[in-house]
This record gives structure tokens, C-alpha cells and sequence, in this order.
């Protein structure tokens, strides 16, 4: 699969995040843990970004995707994490439009957006 096909699969699948967070804070339950949600080299996008050969794993747009992919999962975690733990409001507020998970999924769109660009 190539970088862009790659980059285009973990920008699909980062945005159902949200979608998976509203139905556990909706339900109070979700198939994950916030621990494991919270590790970024579990998902299919971290194993593929991890296993990169050394030498791409130089480059500024990896390093900067893999800093934004590391605190994306945090976020999802701690959101997460408040949902199954009944913190209903504190995990709308941990959705909501300025949040620090907001944030950084723009960001992390916006850096993998660039290194398709560069790819």
C-alpha cells in the first residue's frame, strides 16, 4: 500500500474516533480501554508508522506525525477514560470544538496531510 493510501486509511479511521467516543460516553461502556486507547502503536496506522525502516523514520514529516499520532491517542485515552469512569460532562468537554482532542486531531490531520503532500 502506498504512503498516500496509508495516509488517507488512518485519516478515515482517526476521524471515527470521535464517533466511537460519543457512543462510549453515551453508553458507558466501549470495546476498548482507555489504557490501550491511549498507546499510539496499536492501532493499524501506529504498527504500519512504527515498522518504517529506520531511515524514514528520520524524516521532519514522520517525526512530526508520529508526535501528533502519540498525543491523539493520549487525548482519546483521557476522554475515553472519562466516559467509562461516568464523567459524562468532563467528556462532552473533552469533545467539544477547542478542546485539547479537537485540537490535536486537526493537527494530526494537518501533519499527515503534508506528508502525503511530500510523500
Amino acid at each position: 500500500m502506498s504512503l498516500a493510501d496509508q495516509i488517507d486509511k488512518a485519516i478515515a479511521a482517526h476521524a471515527l474516533w470521535k464517533v466511537r467516543l460519543r457512543k462510549a460516553i453515551s453508553e458507558g461502556k466501549s470495546d476498548f480501554t482507555a489504557a490501550a486507547v491511549s498507546v499510539d502503536n496499536q492501532c493499524e496506522f501506529g504498527k504500519w508508522l512504527y515498522s518504517l525502516p529506520a531511515n524514514d523514520q528520520q524524516s521532519p514529516d514522520w517525526r512530526s506525525v508520529r508526535e501528533h499520532h502519540a498525543k491523539f491517542h493520549k487525548e482519546a485515552g483521557n476522554v475515553l477514560g472519562l466516559a467509562l469512569g461516568g464523567k459524562t460532562t468532563e467528556a462532552d468537554t473533552g469533545l467539544a470544538t477547542g478542546s485539547p482532542f479537537a485540537k490535536i486531531s486537526v493537527e494530526l490531520t494537518s501533519a499527515l496531510m503534508r506528508w502525503k503532500k511530500a510523500g
